[in-house]
């Protein structure tokens, strides 16, 4: 029985995205059906989540004061993780800044479809800098995303130049990196501190070429998420043995050896 670390769970304040609801029948309910961190717990005990990072910065509301209550009530089932919007400039760095050193937060992300903010722009780079300062990684999803917004902005390959600048810099890429899985797998051979995370993608529908680099030269670097409540616990653990793990040791790596490293580290 192998520990899970899920590396990408939603907290339940505001509603979930319309964007997101046609993709996802019945969201709207699972979003509104976690009524606290504990009852989120008692979900993951269910489902065999030993530990998650949880994500605020979604929507218009203020979801950092749920996320420091369930650091606060279960400090060794979660880790916090913040949406970063790189137009606010100093604001973004302060914040970044505060929840890092008071809140111990974990991880930050940005999301390059919700900001339509490319990652090569220069109003990411101040971000990247805090980021390596305060020695957290920063997750980016890239990818076409779902959502009905343009994609272009989250083309993997300005994070070619941005692993070159920032060497010190933990990247994770998250949400898929469809058309261009390939071009992710190229380029964490080419950079160490390059990761990712499967999230919002059901474990059958993982890129093969992913999978492939995971069971050759990338067993340390991918590792699972499932955007609960986008995509439940259940789903996504249920879907694990479709996936034709090389052996035991790389399949712990992913679900939780990885993350482990990444985001609970001690």
């Amino acid at each position: 029985m192998h520990e899970v670390i899920d590396c990408w769970v939603n907290v339940p304040v505001g509603k979930p995205d319309p964007s997101a609801s046609y993709l996802f029948p019945g969201l709207t309910e699972r979003w509104n059906a976690i009524r606290s961190p504990a009852h989120l717990v008692d979900e993951m005990d269910a489902a065999g989540i030993s530990r998650a990072v949880l994500v605020s910065g979604w929507g218009p509301e203020d979801s950092i004061p749920w996320v420091k209550k369930a650091l606060k009530e279960f400090p060794d089932r979660f880790a916090g993780s913040h949406i970063v919007d790189p137009r606010e400039g100093l604001r973004a760095l302060h914040l970044i800044a505060d929840l890092v050193r008071n809140e111990g937060y974990r991880l930050m992300r940005m999301l390059a479809f919700s900001t339509q903010t490319a990652y090569g722009d220069p109003r990411c780079y101040p971000v990247y800098a805090k980021c390596a300062e305060l020695d957290i990684p920063i997750a980016l999803n890239v990818g076409v995303p779902g959502p009905q917004v343009p994609g272009k902005c989250q083309d993997p390959f300005p994070l070619d130049e941005v692993c070159y600048h920032f060497p010190e810099l933990t990247i994770v890429m998250a949400h898929g990196g469809e058309p261009w899985e390939a071009l992710c797998v190229k380029l964490m051979l080419k950079w160490p501190k390059l990761f990712y995370m499967t999230s919002a993608f059901l474990p059958r529908y993982i890129p093969s070429a992913i999978i492939q680099y995971m069971n050759t030269r990338g067993a340390d670097r991918i590792m699972f998420a499932s955007d609960h409540p986008i995509l439940t616990f259940e789903k996504c653990l249920e879907d694990i043995p479709r996936i034709q793990f090389r052996d035991d040791a790389t399949k712990a790596k992913f679900l939780s050896g990885n993350a482990k490293k990444l985001f609970f580290p001690g």
